[in-house]
């Protein structure tokens, strides 16, 4: 039975599109935009998920959301255990981790830029605080990724999708001279083949 995926514009979902075409699978595609006055998800994706977020995906009678959990078990599933690290090994507690990272950690200053940045005037008492932080953890990543230019081993991973998302915004707001190993990180995503077909199928992204 074909894979469907609930994709909204300009989200995490491009991350699970980008995995379904890294793995080869048959999928379907259901496209959600953003409302252009309030950036927020249509109130279509309330009937397929209750907080009417994206991604989720339907793989026969299974509804899963949250991108981890989906690019799990599209690894564990159908055949992605490349893209897994072995559970025995110190590489498995790594990927675990920046897991957790991508979307925990990192991806709270991340979405305060953006959000604040919207705010304009308003937010200006928080900028300092949220830019720090920010700061912060685009280091942390930075020091941790390899020379390879990734974060679990010298291959790519089911975490590297995961940190995609993260380092792109970080990257797009003005990170790549403080960060110069997570922009050739972003630049070696964006040059694969699968990504790239994973960005004509999935409409508008603004991360680039």
């Amino acid at each position: 039975m074909t894979i469907v995926l609930h994709h909204l514009n300009n989200s995490r979902s491009q991350r699970v599109l980008w995995l379904l075409e890294e793995l080869g699978l048959e999928y379907e595609l259901e496209h959600y935009q953003r409302d252009g006055q309030t950036n927020l998800a249509p109130a279509e994706l309330k009937a397929v998920h209750p907080l009417g977020k994206s991604p989720v995906i339907e793989d026969g009678t299974r509804m899963i959301g949250e991108s981890g959990a989906i690019i799990e078990y599209l690894c564990e599933r159908y055949g992605g255990k490349d893209w897994l690290p072995d559970r025995a090994s110190d590489a498995w507690i790594d990927y675990l981790q920046w897991m957790q990272f991508a979307e925990s950690s990192f991806f709270v200053p991340v979405m305060l830029k953006l959000y604040t940045a919207r705010l304009g005037e308003a937010a200006k008492p928080l900028a300092p605080r949220i830019d720090e932080q920010l700061a912060a953890h685009v280091a942390f990543a930075e020091d941790r990724i390899s020379d390879s230019l990734h974060f679990v081993g010298d291959d790519w991973s089911a975490a590297d999708i995961m940190m995609s998302f993260p380092a792109e915004i970080a990257i797009m707001q003005g990170y790549a001279e403080a960060a110069p190993k997570m922009a050739r990180f972003v630049e070696a995503i964006h040059a694969r083949p699968a990504w790239q077909r994973a960005r004509e199928k999935g409409g508008p992204y603004f991360i680039w």
